[in-house]
């Protein structure tokens, strides 16, 4: 039987000038070339693959194309929950699809409710202050330096190296900047002044650990500020220049490591994520490791020099792109007990 699978996505644009759109408004969305290459990994398991673009009319055509299962990359159109319009439309069709639900990818999206979430189950995550306004009181524990983003965005959307602030004049114009760009408020959170690692996971119930990476922040130019900032991501690191910036398997010592795979696991497990994540964690001052961000819907750019996150970890654990994708796919099925639609050895978890 040869399995019918939609490919839900959206593909970058250019911004318009006259739009009033920062210039990194399309960033998260998915170039052509990644979409083309999830297509191809998934028809080398010899799927039969339909690419559905998640504008205006992806429901009609979720409706009508009687799919078995959606592979779901699609980061939404727009609002704050926009991550989670292609599973919401989805689920009201009773269509699988893969990777987390909307209400995982909603509150994910919000870096004040992910933080509220993990506190309240003993992860340890940055302090942090929601700010609509510039004129807020900041509170007596916030010391500087502090660091100012806005409040649901990914991809280091709004994250420039001038948000390291460290002094009040530059935080207010830092969260002025933020709330007048993006339309949204700003999110403050303490500076955690350690080593900075991703962490991506497959699975469910016992996800697997793929080998950690970490982000050596030395090898950003010398007057940037030590963060994983836009620039880091989209300007200075660049498939055509691309810098040493990754390290995999992060080279830390085997409690560190085992203390920050437990902590993985356990957000992973407490923002109930389905079949892939990957998550930011960083060391505060005394060394312990706190989750920075949570991305249920992480990138999976196939070329090596661009640096995407969780198909390097995956490459480090001896797993293709090919079986990466796969992989995500099977996992899926599983948990939706349809693994017999598809008997091919070539879609079997490699996990």
């Amino acid at each position: 039987m040869t399995l019918r699978v939609g490919l839900a996505y959206n593909t970058k644009k250019p911004v318009d000038p006259k739009s009033g759109q920062p210039e990194d408004f399309y960033i998260e969305f998915d170039d052509e070339a990644t979409v083309d290459a999830i297509m191809e990994a998934l028809r080398k398991g010899r799927c039969e693959v339909f690419k559905i673009e998640a504008n205006e009319d992806a429901y009609n055509k979720f409706q009508n194309l009687k799919l078995d299962i959606v592979f779901n990359i699609a980061e939404g159109l727009r609002g704050e929950s926009r991550e989670s319009q292609v599973p919401a439309m989805l689920e009201m069709l009773g269509i699988p699809y893969t990777g987390s639900g909307p209400l995982t990818l909603a509150i994910a999206l919000d870096k004040a409710l992910t933080h509220q979430f993990l506190k309240a189950n003993g992860v340890p995550s940055p302090n942090f202050q929601v700010f609509s306004s510039p004129n807020q009181k900041r509170k007596r524990k916030f010391e500087f330096p502090l660091i100012v983003k806005p409040l649901a965005e990914g991809s280091s959307k709004g994250i420039r190296s001038k948000s390291l602030v460290k002094d009040d004049k530059s935080l207010r114009d830092q969260i002025t900047w933020v709330i007048n760009t993006y339309k949204q408020p700003a999110i403050v959170e303490e500076f955690l002044p350690g080593r900075e690692f991703t962490v991506g996971l497959i699975g469910n119930g016992n996800p697997v650990v793929l080998p950690i990476v970490e982000i050596l922040l030395e090898k950003l130019p010398s007057e940037a500020s030590p963060i994983y900032s836009y620039e880091a991501k989209w300007i200075w690191d660049v498939p055509e220049k691309p810098l040493d910036i990754f390290r995999c398997p992060a080279d830390i010592p085997s409690e560190l490591e085992t203390e920050i795979k437990q902590i993985a696991v356990k957000t992973f497990r407490v923002l109930n994520c389905r079949d892939l994540c990957r998550m930011d964690i960083r060391l505060d001052k005394a060394g312990k490791p706190r989750i920075l961000e949570v991305n249920p819907l992480p990138g999976l750019i196939p070329d090596p020099d661009a640096h995407s996150c969780l198909p390097e970890a995956a490459s480090a654990a001896g797993i293709t792109y090919d079986q990466l994708i796969c992989t995500i796919l099977w996992q899926a099925l599983k948990r939706y007990n349809l693994q017999d639609l598809f008997e091919n050895s070539s879609m079997v978890s490699l996990l």
